[in-house]
């Protein structure tokens, strides 16, 4: 008999046509099988509620957190909210499709080892990756000067409030409270789409992009609580990170021209619990040649 495994995806992209069939390809291993969904599914609320609900058919259950593209309010989406106004939508819709998020209360995982509390959460960025020589706004100026730019500065708005860095500063300060309220014996399995180390981002082919990646406000969260596992996805770059000894996993499927040149989409799960083989970035530089 198979024991029943924690998953996870993130970035599947499935406005990208050929990404569709990889949608098709994430099926459970078992009846009992939970799948983390790790933000940028899509872009529009039509195709973000298409795909969550498929996936829902077939897991057990399903978690998801919000990545940029969700967050985005793109030309020809008839939602047009923007900001808190637009996840708020995003997570009513997922609650129709009875799938977990960052507003509901943290699922516990349990097998014949453990119980394991696992928490999506919805924690932003704030331009704190950056080069030490730079404060914020020398760092964003240096990304356009390069033209290194992430379209969140088009398309993701952070309504009501003045910044994205405001709306980021006051998700961290929303969600510690819950995570402090899990009983110390309890260990985790933190999810977000932006890594909540600076580490993973330090292999960026251009390190500029690392200001839309994450905040240094969750730098000690996964020993803060007790985390056995951190999931995220972003940076296009499956590989599994060890940080104070926490598998920090990186699980996005990304775009095909970057699967392609891994010669396909490969595996597109990768299980949290039980643990699967760690990946390294030789493995993963190796398939692109």
């Amino acid at each position: 008999m198979v024991a029943p495994s924690l998953l996870a995806t993130s970035d599947l992209h499935v406005s990208h046509r050929d990404n569709r069939p990889v949608l098709d390809e994430i099926r459970p291993h078992t009846d009992e099988d939970w799948l983390i969904v790790a933000g940028d599914v899509a872009e529009t609320t039509e195709t973000i509620g298409w795909a969550l609900g498929k996936l829902r058919e077939r897991f057990s259950r399903v978690i998801w957190v919000p990545g940029n593209h969700e967050l985005w309010t793109p030309p020809g989406d008839d939602v047009r909210a923007r900001g808190v106004e637009r996840y708020d939508h995003l997570v009513r819709m997922c609650r129709e499709l009875d799938v977990t998020t960052p507003e509901d209360p943290y699922p516990v995982w349990r097998d014949e080892q453990r119980s394991v509390v696992v928490a999506p959460l919805f924690v932003l960025y704030d331009y704190s990756f950056r080069a030490p020589e730079f404060d914020a706004e020398q760092a964003l100026a240096h990304a356009y000067d390069t033209h290194v730019v992430c379209t969140d500065e088009v398309m993701l708005h952070p309504d009501p409030y003045e910044s994205r860095t405001e709306w980021c500063h006051e998700r961290v300060r929303q969600t510690l409270p819950r995570l402090e309220a899990i009983p110390e014996h309890l260990p985790t399995v933190l999810i977000s789409h932006w890594p909540l180390h600076r580490d993973p981002t330090r292999r960026l082919y251009y390190p500029q992009f690392g200001i839309w990646c994450g905040t240094e406000l969750t730098a000690d969260w996964h020993l803060r609580f007790r985390a056995v596992a951190e999931v995220h996805g972003h940076l296009h770059i499956p590989v599994t990170d060890r940080i104070d000894g926490v598998p920090f996993e990186e699980v996005s499927l990304g775009y095909p021209r970057e699967w392609r040149r891994r010669g396909g989409p490969g595996e597109p799960l990768h299980s949290i619990l039980p643990a699967a083989p760690e990946r390294t970035f030789e493995e993963l530089v190796r398939a692109h040649r």
